[in-house]
């Protein structure tokens, strides 16, 4: 959750974490007409955007064009509800959005509105017809299912044919389903198969479960109100200036944050709509999915089931039905089956359980290598209570991790900041502190003024021997910023994945308070409003590193690049087309250590082991398969097309989990001075148990155990003599 403080800049965590904390205002309406406070609204979020954001967009017809089109991409991102017939006589408004102070956004939105609800009855009845008549699975056709690849129909004949194909491919994923394992039971000779269907029942119960699952979109598109599709209008106005400035209306407020924070207590998952899809944002550490470890970021869920009772599809559910569905008794389980980002299908038990604070709090372990004790601590966001005098601080927690594994007389530590969104920038500057002697660690940069340098606040070292940071995708915000600050101090060897690319910080404003004060200016006396607008998240600094590069967009290349399923993908920040763009302003001075180790002679030995590993070779054609299939997007309509594609989704992963099994695991063991607090109780104890079973197969932690061992080899260090950057 974003943390905010007076005095003290914070870093939001990544996404959607952050909306927990958004808050709004209640005042009673004396607006006269809801345009008029759909204009009010406009007219403040874009005001508010202007004076405020860190990099605001020139409002002008360049603004407006992509406004008009990003609207019309939220609305209907598969391209399967309005036309190019509809885009075209809706293009009167592609260049005036910026105009009338929000009388053409609002022009625009009562047209499209019409339009959409007209368009949604029409698709209504294109996959209500689709689905009456069985399909042929034997003859060659595709379908395109990237929404950003294909054009709009031209008319509604085209619409219909489009829809037609969609209904083929939906039946197809689950006529193969219900015959494998119809299959399956056969074959294993399961007593709960009454009756065996033939290949046109298997056809006909396909189509009926998935026109049922269809019903159920169609009335989740049904329930939206006018005010939330307005909500999209304002969003994507807001998330042109850049993908973290947001707007929130004030209505029903414990439901929004639910719906959009997606932080369900039953499994730990924070979930999000993903055009039309559930989608898992982020796994929440110590949560009953993390410990079970199967669930990932980026899966989608296309089943819920309650232990071994039938499994609910519920592709196109409303996020309320899904929660309630996968929500139940503390030790219950439930089994989800999800579409990994590789394609492959998977269904994953959890037990249902609550989600502990102490499991995100930092935490060591010690490798027995060949070559000597490695430490390793994971630290799972920069967390700090700011609520009460003494409460937990990340930098703290880090150091006394530190200070054990030292006491175990390890020869070099590693720091796990892969998946971690970001926190506390105090502690950052302060963790930072631990492994350097003094100097600066991040530059911050508010629009119009110099960049503030942060400091480590006191001088020492905590530990100066062999670091390695471990960074992935995942890792962003504050991660990054301690990531780049090691690394331009040439004192810890970074090692897995570019980071996420997310170099700024937001804040939220209450617009109605907002508008108060602009009303008061206006009026030269204070004005209190009585409109009820909402809330703005919008971006207001940027982070800079200390060698004057930003590590916005681009994130942190790591010293030593591990392969990983997304090896080829733009993902993180630069995945985003209203991204802020990265720049660079002046070093500050700073001065690197004396004796760094052989970085490039590191990345050198790394490669040869990796490239003769048959697990991260998997991981490299996995990648491969991955980007063809980001790049193509295209899916068969015949039986053995789809048959042959899932196989190869299914393959390599199976073949990942073989080599797993055979090889040998790490020899992972706690620092002494925990073992009494994790003996203390039979949950301590098994909690503990499931940490340890995930880093003992973990090939990326075990690479980087390698390079802390090359580290400490003869020879592995360059002399940098003294001197100030």
């Amino acid at each position: 959750m974003l943390r905010f403080m007076k005095n003290k800049i914070l870093i939001p965590l990544l996404v959607l974490s952050a909306l927990a904390a958004f808050f709004s205002f209640t005042y009673t309406t004396n607006a006269n007409t809801e345009d008029d406070k759909r204009k009010t609204a406009i007219k403040t979020v874009l005001k508010a955007i202007s004076q405020n954001h860190y990099e605001p967009r020139k409002m002008d017809d360049s603004f407006s064009y992509t406004a008009f089109h990003k609207i019309l991409s939220a609305m209907d991102y598969e391209k399967r509800i309005i036309t190019q017939a509809d885009v075209n006589a809706l293009k009167k408004y592609e260049l005036i959005l910026d105009d009338n102070e929000g009388e053409n956004v609002v022009a625009f939105f009562n047209e499209f509105e019409e339009l959409y609800k007209t368009r949604i009855n029409e698709a209504e009845k294109y996959y209500q017809a689709a689905l009456k008549e069985p399909f042929n699975f034997n003859t060659e056709e595709t379908i395109n299912l990237n929404g950003e690849k294909i054009t709009y129909a031209k008319d509604a004949k085209e619409l219909q044919s489009r829809w037609v194909k969609y209904m083929k491919y939906r039946v197809l994923a689950k006529y193969v389903e219900i015959k494998d394992d119809q299959k399956k039971k056969i074959d294993n000779k399961d007593s709960t198969l009454k009756l065996v269907l033939n290949d046109r029942q298997l056809d006909s119960a396909a189509r009926a479960s998935v026109k049922k699952n269809m019903d159920f979109y169609f009335k989740r598109m049904r329930k939206l109100k006018s005010d939330d599709r307005f909500t999209f209008f304002v969003n994507s106005l807001a998330g042109t200036h850049d993908p973290h400035t947001d707007y929130f209306p004030p209505v029903d407020k414990a439901l929004f944050d639910e719906q959009m924070s997606g932080t369900f207590f039953g499994i730990g998952a924070q979930l999000r709509d993903e055009d039309g899809k559930v989608k898992i944002v982020q796994i929440i550490p110590g949560s009953p999915c993390w410990k079970q470890g199967e669930l990932k970021a980026g899966d989608e869920i296309l089943k819920v089931a309650q232990g071994t009772a039938e499994p609910v599809d519920v592709q196109g559910y409303d996020i309320d039905d899904v929660v309630k569905i996968i929500r139940g008794k503390r030790g219950t389980e439930v089994r989800l089956t999800v579409k990994q980002v590789s394609g492959a299908i998977k269904v994953i038990p959890i037990i249902r359980d609550i989600v502990e604070k102490e499991e995100t709090f930092a935490k060591s372990a010690i490798i027995n290598s060949p070559a000597g004790k490695v430490g390793y601590i994971y630290l799972p966001e920069f967390y700090a209570d700011f609520q009460q005098a003494g409460g937990r601080r990340c930098a703290d927690d880090v150091a006394l991790e530190v200070a054990k594994l030292k006491n175990e007389g390890v020869s070099g530590i590693i720091l796990d900041l892969r998946g971690n969104g970001g926190g506390s920038l105090s502690d950052v500057v302060n963790m930072g502190g631990l492994f350097i002697d003094k100097g600066p660690i991040v530059q911050v940069k508010t629009n119009g003024n110099g960049a503030t340098q942060l400091d480590d606040p006191q001088s020492g070292t905590l530990y100066d021997g062999p670091l390695a940071i471990m960074v992935n995708v995942g890792s962003a915000s504050a991660s990054e910023i301690l990531a780049a600050a090691m690394q331009d101090y040439k004192r810890a060897v970074i090692v897995g994945s570019t980071t996420f690319g997310k170099g700024t910080v937001q804040k939220v404003i209450s617009l109605d308070e907002y508008n108060s004060w602009l009303a008061s200016i206006a009026a030269g006396k204070r004005i209190v409003s009585q409109d009820t607008i909402g809330s703005l998240k919008l971006t207001i600094q940027k982070f800079y590193r200390i060698n004057g590069g930003s590590t916005q967009l681009k994130g942190v290349t790591p010293d030593i690049v591990l392969p990983d399923n997304y090896y080829h993908l733009d993902l993180g920040e630069r995945r985003d087309k209203a991204a802020m763009k990265w720049d660079e302003i002046p070093a500050v001075r700073y001065a690197p250590v004396n004796n760094p180790v052989d970085v490039k002679q590191l990345a050198a030995n790394s490669k040869k082991r990796t490239d003769s590993n048959p697990t991260f070779s998997l991981v490299k054609e996995n990648a491969e398969r991955i980007k063809k299939m980001e790049e193509n997007n295209i899916a068969s309509l015949s039986e053995a097309g789809y048959r042959k594609e899932l196989e190869e989704a299914n393959s390599i992963g199976k073949k990942i989990d073989d080599l797993e099994k055979k090889t040998t695991p790490l020899n992972i063991v706690n620092p002494q001075a925990d073992l009494a607090k994790i003996n203390l109780d039979s949950t301590s104890i098994k909690k503990n148990e499931d940490w340890m079973k995930g880093l003992k197969k973990d090939i990326y932690l075990s690479e980087t155990v390698n390079i802390i061992n090359d580290m400490m080899k003869p020879g592995m260090k360059v002399n940098m003599g003294t001197g100030m950057k």
